[in-house]
């Protein structure tokens, strides 16, 4: 132990910092490669004639599988550490990313966007980031949280102008090559940064006191601790209101705007370029109203959030379809007031999620919680690709989204109403009885 303290004394830096740098790179790649497909939906079709329904259903697999790996993702990384299950998330991506260009038939990007892209990405996503807090962090554990959080639009904004602009000048295929390099430089970045817990270099986790225990992760099964949270969560009415909350959080966000905003700009005459670029604005917005919902989070009742980040939400969309014949004005003022919004409902709900089971199963359940936001996102990504194809624009969608987030919003002021306080057993204990 001594040994440990006087190496951080002499480098003054805890490697924890480390961890979280290297994580950020990652969750930063991983995510600008999730939504990497909203640039390539016009170029496919033009080149391959293939319809926005048909595009938007590998979308549509890829998002759901986003979400369903959450809950097995924490196993995984307790079962093999997060150095290889980081990795393989990369290689998972890798596969997803790197062979597009090489694609025939619509089907093959079942298996690329679907299979690989969905479960690498939703494997180095925000189930990893709190893995990654917890286990290498008593201080700061908030503020570490925050900036993993902050990946995602980090994400947006450094890789969708990037790639929509090798479109425009080079052609969707060396698009996907830039974005499959920025996968494979991560790789060997991940296996030598990456370290699974402090105890590997000797060290307790940052602001830990010398006399805190050693947590090691507990060696379960994957597949039953998240089927054990399942059954957690499947009897308890919190839980699907919840989770009716985040399905059209996901609708509204990654299903619609995230997947068809780019084509919906396209088709009102703005150039790709153009609008990847009013994505990224939004990422900017995205990451500071992120922040301030956490900071609410600690200070108001999470349950009048939700309700106000929904209803303003679906004020935002039911905006959009006008925002279109405002020039270029209308659109920047929906990207301000929708990217505050956009994942700020985030903090609130892992909030109610630890209020309504533990501390202890928090994580888990808020696992399982997204794996509905992602089938709302699923739905909407597919949904709105066949409305477009029948109608021909994208209104109905966007005022469909904006009415289901005035239901979510009042469903939302339900959570927590009438319920008994009662203990909860943490979900790895019971998978392990």
């Amino acid at each position: 132990m001594a040994e440990a303290q006087a190496q951080t004394e002499r480098t003054k830096i805890h490697y924890g910092w480390i961890v979280v740098g290297m994580s950020f790179v990652a969750l930063m790649v991983t995510a600008g490669m999730r939504s990497a497909p909203t640039v390539l939906i016009v170029p496919l079709q033009e080149e391959f004639g293939w319809s926005r329904a048909t595009i938007s259903l590998a979308i549509a697999i890829q998002l759901l599988l986003y979400g369903l790996v959450g809950p097995f993702s924490a196993g995984c990384i307790d079962r093999f550490g997060l150095r290889k299950t980081l990795v393989g998330a990369l290689l998972l991506t890798l596969i997803g990313i790197g062979f597009t260009p090489f694609i025939t038939a619509p089907w093959n990007l079942w298996p690329l966007w679907g299979a690989a892209l969905g479960s690498g990405t939703g494997a180095a996503a925000m189930v990893m980031a709190a893995m990654v807090a917890n286990r290498w962090f008593v201080a700061r554990r908030g503020v570490v949280m925050g900036f993993l959080t902050g990946s995602t639009a980090a994400g947006q904004l450094v890789f969708l102008p990037l790639l929509a602009s090798v479109v425009t000048h080079f052609g969707w295929r060396a698009s996907v090559f830039v974005g499959a390099a920025a996968v494979a430089a991560t790789i060997p970045l991940a296996w030598l940064l990456m370290r699974d817990h402090p105890a590997e270099m000797g060290l307790r986790a940052y602001g830990a006191s010398a006399d805190a225990p050693q947590a090691m992760p507990a060696r379960v099964n994957p597949f039953s601790a998240a089927m054990a949270g399942l059954g957690l969560g499947i009897g308890h009415r919190d839980f699907w209101l919840l989770s009716a909350g985040f399905f059209v959080c996901g609708a509204s966000t990654i299903g619609l705007v995230g997947t068809h905003f780019i084509p919906a700009c396209v088709d009102h005459g703005i150039p790709e370029t153009t609008a990847a670029g009013l994505i990224a604005f939004m990422g900017v917005f995205n990451f500071f109203g992120t922040t301030a919902s956490g900071w609410l989070t600690d200070r108001f009742d999470s349950r009048y959030l939700l309700f106000w980040y929904y209803a303003l939400r679906g004020v935002s969309l039911l905006f959009l379809p006008y925002a279109f014949d405002l020039s270029f004005w209308g659109l920047t003022l929906f990207g301000i007031f929708y990217g505050l919004d956009w994942i700020a409902t985030v903090p609130p709900t892992v909030r109610l999620a630890a209020n309504a089971f533990g501390v202890e199963n928090a994580g888990m359940m808020y696992g399982w919680i997204m794996v509905m936001h992602q089938v709302g996102s699923a739905a909407a990504a597919y949904g709105a690709g066949l409305l477009h194809t029948d109608v021909g624009n994208y209104n109905a969608a966007f005022v469909g989204a904006g009415g289901l987030c005035m239901v979510a919003a009042l469903l939302s002021l339900r959570i927590g109403v009438g319920r008994t306080p009662r203990a909860q057993r943490p979900v790895l204990a019971t998978a392990e009885s």
